[in-house]
């Protein structure tokens, strides 16, 4: 049963897994990344957490299926509340959810992530979200990847206990919030193309608010926009 096939998004988590770590995969949906990272022989053991039933059932049969009940326990429940203190889970890999939302479930199960060693995070939007967290909650950025899989772009974060403002030196530090530290001074081929992008919309918005004579109200959202636009300027 070694043949499981991950997408390029979670394989690039997966790669970020210490060597034999008991890892919590929070979100795990049908658990492909804690089956293939144990498979693999990176991992030794893993909890699969999943909120709602339909995800937890096909995790438990996807864990049954690979032979793996004895390595990685299936459990329902609300983010972080999944892991018990005699866990010793020293990484945690949430992906496929959007940074706010991984945010707000790092910061509710803040409590548990006292003897956690790493995060591996996957945001599908808002990566600028989890930044500001790990930068308030004293996690230090130590990897960033940036991947394109399906004409959708995809941001990885890894990090881990350390000084938090330390990866934030190149740029300013609103552009590297924004952009994210290591992504920025790479500047891949899918970088530039996903800022392009977002730098275009941006533009097109503020004209749109130009050309309506944009009143008082929307003065703050207009001010908001043109900030972007210098930072992400900045950047490219």
């Amino acid at each position: 049963m070694n043949e499981l096939k991950l997408s390029k998004r979670l394989e690039t988590v997966a790669d970020y897994i210490p060597e034999g770590a008991f890892f919590a995969d929070i979100g795990s949906d049908h658990a492909y990344l804690p089956c293939y990272s144990i498979l693999q022989g990176r991992a030794s053991g893993a909890i699969a957490g999943e909120i709602t039933d339909g995800p937890y059932e096909s995790a438990r049969s996807q864990v049954k299926k690979c032979e793996l009940s004895e390595s990685i326990f299936v459990r329902k429940g609300d983010g972080l509340s999944v892991l018990r203190n005699d866990d010793q889970v020293d990484c945690i890999t949430i992906a496929g959810m959007g940074g706010t939302l991984i945010s707000k479930i790092l910061e509710e199960g803040s409590g548990k992530l006292t003897n956690v060693t790493r995060l591996i995070l996957q945001p599908n939007i808002h990566a600028i979200s989890i930044r500001l967290w790990l930068v308030d909650n004293g996690w230090k950025l130590i990897a960033e990847e940036i991947i394109e899989e399906d004409h959708k772009i995809y941001e990885v974060l890894v990090a881990e206990k350390g000084d938090p403002k330390e990866p934030y030196q190149a740029h300013s530090y609103e552009a590297s919030l924004l952009l994210g530290p290591f992504l920025a001074a790479k500047r891949s081929d899918i970088f530039m193309k996903k800022w392009t992008g977002e730098l275009n919309h941006l533009k097109s918005i503020i004209k749109q608010l130009e050309q309506a004579g944009h009143t008082i109200e929307s003065s703050e959202k207009y001010q908001e926009l043109i900030k972007q636009v210098k930072l992400i300027e900045e950047v490219l």
